[in-house]
């Protein structure tokens, strides 16, 4: 995540700066879970991928794993990599449903061709962008993950990345690399003109271009700001998502929601939405 002050991408490496100290934070800190959640679900939203099938799912920079628990919570299979131990140490302690292994995407992602339908990235992209060494070429670098990631997807396959770019600079070279490497696609970004809720979502597609979805702006519902806390005990990932229990009413019309935005067919809310059915004998 961006951090306030200093960018965290400027204060070393990321698997130096993500020690045991800063790993313990994303299953600790309730502000942190929460908005990592949330740019996860937003991230599945902008896949667009079916929801009456379970996909296999690439998340890229996986952390601590809470991406992934939504991914899982939707009933998708995945499979992270990340460049800190300390972070895939605290994935494996809280027992991801997903496998997560060590890598550094700026090598290549290490998977065979087509293994994927769909990747996530949450935070991620824009360490690429600077040289921790004399030997890091931040073009190359973003070209030969894009090009790998290009290789793991299905043919018509997505990717979503969200990022923080530092300047517009960063953003053209991280989508010229991208380009090149073959995906279409463009950026989305939600809360334009707000300072604290602005997003990027870096949408690609391995496959024909087909329409960008339209970012959220403040017309629609704001985010709240929400108050960090820090506690001495993990997070429970379902608490984190405001206890919203799958298959319930309140899930249910999340769900049409979301359909909704992505320009789908949805029935209208009526007062039976979400009520249990009897069953029949």
């Amino acid at each position: 995540m961006a951090s306030r002050g200093r960018r965290p991408e400027l204060r070393g490496p990321p698997e130096l700066y993500y020690d045991k100290n800063e790993a313990r934070k994303y299953v600790r800190n309730s502000r942190m879970i929460d908005v990592q959640t949330k740019m996860a679900e937003r991230a599945v939203e902008l896949l667009c991928v079916p929801e009456d099938k379970p996909c296999y799912v690439l998340d890229i920079g996986c952390g601590t794993g809470l991406s992934g628990d939504y991914l899982s919570d939707e009933g998708h299979y995945w499979v992270g990599i990340d460049i800190s131990p300390a972070m895939l140490d605290e994935a494996l302690d809280r027992d991801t449903q997903g496998d997560v292994i060590l890598g550094d995407m700026g090598q290549g992602i290490p998977f065979k061709p087509g293994t994927f339908d769909a990747c996530i990235s949450i935070s991620a992209v824009q360490w690429l962008c600077n040289a921790n060494k004399k030997s890091d070429i931040p073009a190359k670098r973003l070209y030969r993950f894009f090009s790998s990631l290009y290789s793991v997807l299905v043919r018509g396959g997505r990717a979503v990345l969200q990022l923080y770019p530092e300047n517009s600079e960063q953003l053209e070279l991280i989508t010229t690399q991208a380009t090149r490497a073959g995906f279409t696609g463009g950026v989305v970004v939600d809360y334009p003109n707000s300072a604290k809720a602005k997003k990027f979502y870096l949408c690609l597609f391995s496959g024909p271009s087909t329409s960008i979805p339209e970012g959220l702006s403040e017309d629609t519902e704001e985010e709240k700001p929400a108050e960090s806390t820090f506690t001495a005990k993990r997070i429970p990932y379902r608490i984190a998502r405001r206890g919203v229990v799958r298959k319930s009413r309140e899930w249910v019309l999340e769900k049409k929601a979301r359909r909704r935005r992505q320009g789908k067919e949805v029935r209208p809310d009526t007062q039976y939405t979400g009520r249990k059915r009897k069953p029949r004998f």
